[in-house]
């Protein structure tokens, strides 16, 4: 099985349940990998895989699209991931925001999701 990671990407979104956080924003990173198996790589033949770069055109866009909940916006990258290659074995998506509005709150809050497709 090959895995395709892609590590802290950043992003300024307005994702949040919030008026405020729709407002203000907030500061999000991303790591995400997509595992496909390892008979269908054929050698330096790209389309035999998963291009990074469309993994990172999808999470920008789905980035830019404000939801109310993270797990909204897990979904969404999921599905378009799904629809990107039949040939996925398990997708883990680890979305992060920076700032809470919590009051003294200190760290940052993570919301995951992680599923397997193998056949």
């Amino acid at each position: 099985m090959y895995h395709i990671n892609l590590k802290n990407l950043e992003f300024y979104a307005y994702h949040g349940y919030y008026q405020e956080e729709n407002l203000i924003g907030n500061t999000f990173l991303v790591d995400i990998m997509v595992a496909i198996p390892a008979g269908v790589y054929e050698n330096e033949n790209l389309s035999s895989t998963i291009n990074y770069e469309i993994i990172y055109e999808i999470v920008k866009t789905q980035m830019q699209n404000p939801q109310k909940l993270l797990e909204t916006v897990l979904q969404n990258i999921e599905k378009q991931l799904l629809i990107l290659s039949d040939q996925l074995q398990k997708v883990e998506i680890h979305l992060t925001k920076k700032q809470l509005p919590i009051d003294g709150f200190i760290g940052q809050a993570m919301v995951s999701l992680i599923k397997n497709y193998e056949k």
